[in-house]
């Protein structure tokens, strides 16, 4: 009771104070809050705070300008190329922006280099987005030839289906939960999808299973791609209850609706739906997640040359950027590998870090995008 009166005693002084200023001193406040949805009303009525500015993570061009606040007073190496980094972490704050340079540096010092070069800001956002390397987890060969298959797999059907970013990066060394990933950085900020877009990003999540099941066989798959079927189910549903993708159920919205958020509000309405339209939901979830996995293993079919020449590099390198696998695809050449040649975007750097398969719930037409990365969970 103390805590509540005390409360409301803060808060009548402060409504007294902010109408006790003359309206010719020109006084203007301004306060900010991650909460505005526990403001008392009283607050916000006209008058008092009757303005209310939104202010979201900062896109390409801002995260560009707030990088190079942050790297002023840090030397760097003559490959940076701070506008690659910019698009490479779509949905960071001011704050993971500060973070990730300070992490470069980190990385920089601990191996007594007096530059930072672009593979420190590439680990560090590795690190920030996946976790720290673990180069000390007991991996046996068995293991690591199914998830250089599995990795490959992904990257394969990524770049050759019709509407999908460039892969930025393919790794075998384990981070977090995950064993391996593949990476994909959007060429720009993106706030909604196409309807090929996802259905691509369905067949890019079924690439890992698929290679696995074409080259070891059904009775060898492993768990791995449980967060990518998880994920790919996750986007079928919302593209047939949600986003209006099904012809037989039309565009009717189906279910909770989580997505309208303002301020903190969420504007959330259930729908009770028929046993036979819950049925008609399911057919459809099924059959998007079918063309997907269809999809992919007719291109891992059709590329099983590149699909082993990239399985078998990602065994010798365990980490290979999109150029590398790309020259490497095209013109056969082999990465050039040593301390001062180390895999990076580059200035020719995508599903948008929304992580597609990490275990996250994806949420694709939002405002906030993040890279795209594929990692396999065992």
């Amino acid at each position: 009771g103390g805590g509540n009166d005390e409360r409301e005693q803060t808060l009548n002084q402060l409504l007294v104070e902010m109408d006790g200023f003359e309206a010719s001193e020109n006084i203007i406040l301004i306060a900010a809050t991650n909460r505005p949805d526990v403001l008392d009303p009283a607050l916000l009525r006209p008058g008092r705070f009757d303005r209310q500015v939104v202010v979201p993570n900062p896109d390409v061009s801002g995260r560009e300008r707030i990088l190079r606040v942050h790297m002023k007073d840090v030397p760097l190496a003559a490959d940076v190329n701070v506008k690659t980094i910019a698009r490479g972490t779509p949905g960071f704050s001011g704050a993971d922006l500060a973070n990730l340079v300070n992490e470069a540096a980190l990385m920089a010092a601990r191996k007594d280099r007096r530059m930072v070069t672009h593979r420190d800001f590439e680990d560090a956002k590795d690190k920030v987005l996946m976790g720290s390397e673990r180069r000390s987890m007991a991996m046996n060969e068995e293991e690591k030839r199914l998830t250089a298959y599995h990795e490959a797999g992904h990257a394969i059907v990524a770049m050759n289906v019709k509407m999908a970013d460039p892969v930025h990066k393919a790794t075998i060394v384990p981070r977090g939960r995950a064993l391996g990933m593949v990476m994909q950085l959007p060429e720009g900020d993106r706030y909604s999808m196409k309807y090929q877009q996802m259905i691509d990003r369905i067949a890019i999540m079924a690439g890992g299973r698929v290679a696995e099941e074409l080259i070891f066989g059904k009775d060898n798959i492993t768990s791995g791609a449980s967060s990518d079927i998880e994920q790919a189910t996750k986007l079928a549903r919302a593209m047939v209850t949600r986003w209006g993708f099904s012809e037989k159920l039309g565009t009717v919205a189906y279910g909770e609706n989580q997505e309208e958020v303002f301020l903190g509000h969420s504007v959330a309405r259930s729908q009770n739906i028929s046993e036979e339209t819950a049925r008609t939901i399911d057919e459809e979830v099924r059959r998007l997640v079918s063309s997907g996995w269809d999809e992919a293993r007719r291109i891992l079919t059709t590329k099983a040359a590149d699909h082993e020449k990239l399985s078998q590099a990602l065994l010798e390198y365990e980490t290979l950027s999109g150029e590398e696998i790309k020259d490497l695809l095209e013109k056969g050449v082999a990465p050039n590998r040593d301390e001062n040649n180390f895999p990076n975007a580059g200035p020719s750097v995508s599903v948008p870090v929304t992580p597609v398969s990490d275990g996250t719930e994806i949420e694709v037409p939002v405002a906030k995008p993040a890279p795209t990365s594929v990692p396999t969970v065992h």
